[in-house]
């Protein structure tokens, strides 16, 4: 590489050679066709996201009732994902009321619709959004996830690298564009893990960010910050939950989705610095949310909440800061914490969330402890859209 070299060569030969050593990487990860798949579960595992016992999972397999399990040299049970969403419909033909094994909306329920936010990176935002619309998929609830960041962290740990796979488009900007846009549900994606689907994200997306003071200068962007509502409008009847994760600024997408959104989730890394950029990050949200009040926009939100990330309990600065958060804004903040784990950064390292990787890959602890940690948090999520239902 020459001195003489112009920065914007250097950056795209750069970009180039690690989205094709990227590609490398995923084609040996998951050869042949680079398509991932969801590992199996225990029957430990199953039951308790079914809420049952182990022994009644055994009773339904001696007696032939359901799926069949994969059997291990072990003569241990396993159980695909779809086996437990099989499992889930057997049970609620026969469970006491309605809900009790799939959880999601009846008739006059409103979708939820969940931005996940903070202008912070390093807030774990993305992994929190991506831990919670697996969960919530897994637990019986019809889910979309929608990567809204031009990063595309949420795209990559689904499997798909924005470079290769979006090559001619896909994104939401394409739903929500000011020129012919398309229907939603061209550019829905079918994941690997069933009553989950995803609406990846590339740099795409920055288009939206351009275009629209063009379109606002010559009049034509209309309310555009209803344009994700809209799209998610055609939807409505196929998804309970719609997790999105929102950019890491306060843009014209992020205002969208905003609007859209019945649920916000404020991610909140608990050091001082942190603290202090939510604050700027509140105070510019609240003013742009007066000026979009201000033309006529309903903004009202089932829930607020604020989710403690990256959490330390031994870190005394840390726990000052979550008290001192937690006397301020009270119930507003989940009592869930997301503990800092090496666990759910390992497993971002192959592009997967601590739900996709076998426990055999950690010490048994540093699994437990993280995977505990992410279910309190989710399942509390999950509890807070069954109260809006009115199901609390």
């Amino acid at each position: 590489m020459q001195d003489t070299d112009t920065l914007n060569a250097v950056i795209r030969q750069h970009s180039e050679w690690l989205a094709t050593q990227l590609h490398a990487q995923r084609e040996n990860l998951f050869p042949p066709d680079a398509a991932k798949t969801m590992r199996k579960f225990t029957s430990g595992e199953a039951a308790s996201l079914l809420g049952v016992n182990d022994s009644y999972l055994r009773k339904l397999h001696l007696d032939g009732k359901g799926p069949s399990p994969q059997l291990t040299p072990g003569n241990r049970r396993q159980y695909s994902a779809e086996d437990i969403q099989a499992l889930r419909v057997l049970l609620q033909q026969t469970a006491r009321k309605p809900g009790d094994y799939l959880p999601g909306r009846r008739e006059g329920d409103h979708m939820q619709v969940i931005g996940v936010m903070n202008f912070k990176g390093g807030s774990g935002k993305t992994t929190t959004a991506a831990h919670l619309a697996q969960r919530l998929a897994l637990k019986g609830f019809r889910v979309l996830a929608i990567d809204l960041d031009p990063q595309a962290s949420l795209t990559a740990l689904h499997g798909v690298q924005p470079e290769i796979d979006l090559p001619d488009g896909g994104t939401l900007y394409d739903a929500i564009r000011y020129e012919a846009p398309c229907p939603i549900t061209e550019i829905i994606r079918p994941t690997y893990i069933p009553n989950l689907d995803i609406i990846p994200g590339n740099l795409e997306l920055m288009e939206f960010e351009h275009e629209t003071p063009r379109a606002l200068a010559q009049g034509g962007a209309g309310l555009f910050f209803f344009r994700v509502r809209e799209a998610l409008a055609q939807v409505e009847d196929r998804y309970d939950v719609v997790v999105i994760d929102c950019p890491p600024q306060l843009g014209f997408l992020t205002m969208s989705a905003l609007s859209a959104s019945t649920g916000v989730l404020v991610t909140i890394h608990p050091e001082m610095l942190d603290v202090m950029s939510m604050s700027q990050f509140l105070r510019m949200t609240a003013d742009l949310m007066d000026v979009i009040a201000e033309s006529g926009a309903d903004l009202s939100h089932d829930w607020m909440r604020y989710l403690l990330t990256r959490f330390e309990p031994t870190d005394a600065p840390q726990n000052r800061i979550a008290a001192f958060l937690r006397t301020m804004y009270g119930d507003k903040v989940l009592n869930a914490t997301q503990l800092k784990s090496t666990a759910i950064s390992d497993a971002g390292l192959t592009k997967q969330t601590l739900y996709e990787v076998e426990r055999s890959a950690f010490t048994r602890s540093t699994y437990d402890r993280a995977i505990e940690s992410l279910n309190a948090v989710n399942d509390e999520i999950a509890a807070l859209i069954q109260t809006t239902w009115g199901r609390g």
